[in-house]
This record gives structure tokens, C-alpha cells and sequence, in this order.
């Protein structure tokens, strides 16, 4: 049998691609600027929710547009003194309207009830503990102490008149003290040894968030202190033309909390409250199934803690997601306030328009 061998192929040498089989040149990732404060906290929670983007979307960009808010540069006023609703959020929301961010982030107790024409919150993040703490000094004599065991004429410092009122009436040993500052500045103040401060009541979530909660001596139940609105949770603020964007957040919204922080919402903006006056909630999903219930239980008070307007409703509300069963529930709350003379005893601490 004969073998044929194959002749050999002569030798090319290796040509250039032609332009039609080059890759094209690729595409930039896709931007999407986000919105937010300067504090330290405000970084932290903004971070979190560009994580968790990025996670969701690994090649879309969200880099940082941070700004200083009316809220950040007056120091010197408390805030219930200001009287303006929008402190934290209003150069936010300038940047958004023009274009020059897609989405904010915000502490949701900062945020008003009613937003400007044309935007709306995309998403609410899985709320952190809402409760308000107790820190005490950094020194040997408080070691132990509670709101109770402080000495006759503790200066306890908080911006907050909802604290305040709702402290007073409980604890009238105590004398409360405006503080402002970032967290960091505001334990700076408090451990100072020629300081006036005894202790400070913060938010837990805020705490937390900055890694100081082992700085936290004390939680507040709620027979001691209800909550402000919105406290512990975050929120995304869209344009509501933007569909992308919103499509986008839509993932990071957590149900739960945003039934309770719409009842809580609902009832505060029938109320017509805010940061500057003394308006507390406390709400709680119970339960599963059908027999899931969620229970909406709010105080008004005056400055003093003198007068306090309260009513608590549990509503059934099964298996639904649908915050307007939460909404309903906020009504419902308000409307009794509303009876037993909240709505006056709101106004009066406001004064005049």
C-alpha cells in the first residue's frame, strides 16, 4: 500500500484584521450620579445604598455628589427655631431637579410628608432599631446611671423637642439643653470634663450605623419615648419621570417598613407636623398570614410635656403589601387626634402663620 503524504501548505504570513472584524470601541458604563449630605453619618448611609446598587448592577456606575444643606451650616439655632421643613433636603433636591444627580439619599425623618412637584421616593430601605438611646458621659460617676438615677439638675442634651416634651413630663429632675453638631461633635461635647452635659438621647440607628454602640447605656422603650417619624430608615428620592432610575431602586425597597413608615407618614402629614414640633409614633407588624395585624400608636404633646393628646389603633391587615392598607391606619389615628384636640394643640406651639 502507498502512503501519499499531504504536500505541505505554503507558509502566509499573518494579515491585519479588517476594520469589519475589529470590536468596536466599547461603550462607557452607564452613571448614575447620587445625591447626598456631607455628615459622616449621611456618607454611611449613602455608601450603603451604592453597595447595594452595585451589587444589583455590576456594570452601571453611582458615583457621589455631596453637598451641604441649610440644616448642616446653621449650628448656632435649634432646629425647631429654623422653621424651615426641608433643612436636610432642599439643595438635594435642587441637584435632582436639574439633572445634576439621579437619585438622593435621605434619613426619612428628615424628609417632608409632602414632596416637591415631581419627585417621590423610589424606595425604603430596611429600617434599623427607631428607638432613641441614652449615652451617658465617658466618666467614672455616670458609669451605671440611667435617666432615673441622674442627679437632681443633669443637664441632658437633645436638639429635639419631641424629646423633650415627652422627657419632661417624666423625668422633672432633669434640666434638657440644646446640642447640634454632627455625632462625632456632639460626643466631643459630651465628654468634654468642663462640659455641661450628663448625657445626650441620639438615635439608635445612627449609633449603630457610625460603629458607637457601645456607647449606648440606655434604650428608650416606648412607654418612655416614641420615636420620631420616619426614624431608622432610609429613602431614595426620584425624579418621578425617571423610570430607569426608579426601575432601578425598585429592588431595595423593604415591605415592611414601608407600611409602617407610611402609617407613620399618613399621620404626620394629617396632622400637618414636623421636626419642630413634638409629634411621636411607634409602630408594629405582628403576627403572619391572615391574622397579621399593625399597630400605629402616637402622641402629641406641648413643649413641656404638660398636655399630651395619645390614641393607638391596631389594624388587621393580613397579607397585603399594599401601603394603602398602612395609609388608612394613619387616617384613622390622625382623625382621632384630631378629635381629642391634637390638631390645637399643635397649632398653638406652631403660632401663627
Amino acid at each position: 500500500m502507498t502512503i501519499r503524504k499531504q504536500a505541505a501548505k505554503p507558509h502566509r504570513p499573518a494579515t491585519a484584521a479588517t476594520p469589519s472584524s475589529q470590536p468596536g470601541p466599547k461603550s462607557p458604563p452607564l452613571q448614575i450620579p447620587i445625591g447626598s449630605r456631607k455628615s459622616a453619618l449621611a456618607l454611611v448611609q449613602t455608601y450603603h445604598v451604592r453597595d447595594c446598587l452595585q451589587t444589583r448592577n455590576p456594570h452601571t456606575t453611582f458615583p457621589l455628589v455631596t453637598m451641604s444643606t441649610q440644616g448642616d451650616k446653621v449650628l448656632d439655632v435649634a432646629l425647631s427655631k429654623i422653621g424651615e421643613k426641608a433643612l436636610f433636603t432642599k439643595e438635594l433636591e435642587v441637584a435632582l431637579e436639574a439633572g445634576e444627580v439621579d437619585l438622593v439619599v435621605h434619613s426619612l425623618k428628615d424628609l417632608p410628608t409632602t414632596l416637591p412637584p415631581g419627585m417621590e421616593i423610589g424606595a425604603m430601605l430596611e429600617r434599623e432599631d427607631p428607638r432613641d438611646a441614652v449615652v451617658l458621659k465617658d466618666h467614672p460617676d455616670y458609669t451605671g446611671r440611667t435617666l432615673e438615677t441622674l442627679p437632681r439638675g443633669s443637664v441632658v442634651g437633645t436638639s429635639s423637642v419631641r424629646r423633650i416634651a415627652q422627657l419632661s413630663r417624666r423625668f422633672p429632675h432633669l434640666v434638657f439643653q440644646d446640642v447640634r453638631g454632627n455625632l462625632n461633635t456632639r460626643l466631643q461635647k459630651l465628654d468634654d470634663p468642663a462640659g455641661p452635659y450628663a448625657a445626650l438621647i441620639l438615635a439608635v440607628a445612627g449609633l449603630r450605623r457610625l460603629d458607637w454602640p457601645h456607647r449606648i447605656s440606655q434604650i428608650l422603650p416606648e412607654e418612655t419615648m416614641l420615636h420620631a417619624v420616619g426614624q431608622g430608615a432610609l429613602a431614595i428620592e426620584c425624579r418621578s419621570n425617571d423610570q430607569r432610575t426608579l426601575d432601578l431602586v425598585r429592588p431595595l425597597i423593604h415591605s415592611d417598613t414601608l407600611l409602617r413608615c407610611t402609617a407613620e407618614r399618613t399621620l404626620m402629614r394629617e396632622l400637618e407636623g414636623g421636626c419642630s414640633v413634638p409629634l411621636g409614633v411607634y409602630t408594629e407588624l405582628v403576627g403572619s398570614g391572615p391574622t397579621r395585624t399593625l399597630r400605629l400608636h402616637a402622641l402629641v404633646a406641648s413643649l413641656d410635656g404638660s398636655q399630651v393628646v395619645e390614641a393607638e389603633i391596631i389594624a388587621t391587615i393580613g397579607t397585603t403589601q399594599d401601603p394603602a392598607a398602612a395609609a388608612n391606619l394613619g387616617l384613622e389615628v390622625a382623625a382621632i387626634m384630631k378629635a381629642k384636640g391634637a390638631k390645637k394643640l399643635l397649632d398653638s406651639i406652631r403660632g401663627p402663620k
